[in-house]
């Protein structure tokens, strides 16, 4: 085995639960635990990695405090408006709070070079964006540059407001500047400019499979018990028909969902009281086994064929029927899934594609195929 030099920059790592945490902090591990010397930046946030970065073998170094803070939303009231009205335009004119991230990675990678590898993992953009910056004639910082894409930025159709046009041209300066850009799976490639379509490669997220023991699948209860574990994004990934649809059957269940925005249910609460459960996130090792435990998932689609739900992923490990609700569903199939009827589940891919020793070996792979 050659031994690489592999720097990775990202926004968010270990214990944070999201999926570029877990693309970071996967990476990482898996590289240093094939031996290579792996440097990992990003912000601390105030947690002690001292005895992580012992056991792992992984240099970790901190992109420092982020003075820029995210505007914090009220309940209710002018106010409340006011500061969404806010918090949506800074993002949309400025990509505020996250431009700052664009000074910090440039800045720290001043001091950085002679890497074999550097891997930089968006979202937030301004990561790639502070690479771009850096990454000059003399100061190339590593031999390849792979930006990591987990969602397309211009090409995003997910949101209800379109990326302002000027944005587009700082997309363009950092593609130009990156050897490669890494997208999750071949669909989005079309998210993203024809210029720089050549420079994609299909990585997928990728975790340590062997770490995972779920348990058989047991039946606990004498009704249907099904789950979704995510967020929301009204008109698109939006539970809102499902759970009127719901409210019409007339037999006994329970649906469990696991969201960081309760306050999207709660209407829906009052029509299915027991039969509805709203609870928090809980950390993924914890998820998967409830989650293995559930008659069958329910993915909200993203309605788009550039963007794919990285929990689909976890679905796919526990092995249970995922119900796929996309804008055009019968919502009639959900009375056969609570019949038991699985006919209709969703095809999701092989686990072993999200075996991050392929996923890993695929990145050390373009650098010698520059």
């Amino acid at each position: 085995m050659n031994r690489r030099k592999i720097l990775i920059v990202s926004a968010t790592f270990y214990p944070e639960n999201s999926p570029r945490a877990f693309r970071t902090t996967e990476l990482a591990k898996e590289f240093a635990r094939q031996g290579h010397d792996v440097v990992v930046y990003f912000p601390f946030k105030g947690i002690d990695y001292s005895d992580f970065s012992q056991q792992t073998k992984i240099k970790l170094k901190d992109l420092g405090n982020l003075r820029f803070k995210r505007i914090k939303l009220t309940e209710g009231g002018l106010g409340s408006f006011i500061r969404r009205a806010v918090r949506r335009l800074l993002n949309l004119l400025f990509e505020y709070p996250d431009i700052e991230l664009m000074y910090k990675v440039a800045a720290k990678l001043k001091a950085e070079n002679n890497y074999d590898l550097l891997v930089s993992i968006a979202v937030p953009f301004p990561i790639h964006w502070g690479v771009a910056k850096a990454r000059r004639g003399k100061h190339r910082i590593a031999d390849i540059w792979v930006a990591d894409c987990g969602d397309p930025y211009m090409g995003d159709t997910t949101d209800s407001f379109g990326k302002l046009f000027y944005f587009k041209y700082i997309e363009k300066w950092f593609s130009r500047k990156a050897d490669f850009i890494t997208v999750p799976f071949e669909g989005a490639r079309s998210a993203y400019y024809k210029e720089f379509r050549d420079k994609i490669r299909i990585i997928p997220q990728g975790f340590q499979l062997g770490n995972i023991n779920l348990p058989s699948f047991r039946k606990e209860a004498d009704y249907p018990v099904f789950a979704y574990a995510g967020g929301f994004i009204p008109g698109r990934r939006d539970p809102s028909s499902m759970l009127k649809y719901l409210s019409t059957i007339n037999k006994k269940f329970k649906f469990i969902i696991y969201t960081s925005q309760p306050g999207f249910l709660m209407p829906f609460k009052d029509l299915l009281n027991e039969r509805l459960s709203i609870r928090d996130y809980v950390p993924r090792e914890e998820l998967l086994k409830i989650l293995a435990g559930m008659d069958f998932l329910v993915n909200f689609d993203n309605n788009t064929q550039t963007q794919l739900p990285s929990k689909l992923i976890d679905y796919a490990l526990t092995g249970r029927p995922v119900l796929n609700i996309t804008s055009g569903t019968d919502l009639s199939v959900l009375e056969e899934f609570l019949d038991g009827n699985y006919s209709s589940m969703m095809k999701l891919a092989d686990p072993a594609n999200y075996d991050i020793t392929v996923v890993a070996e695929k990145f050390l792979d373009l650098i010698n195929n520059k």
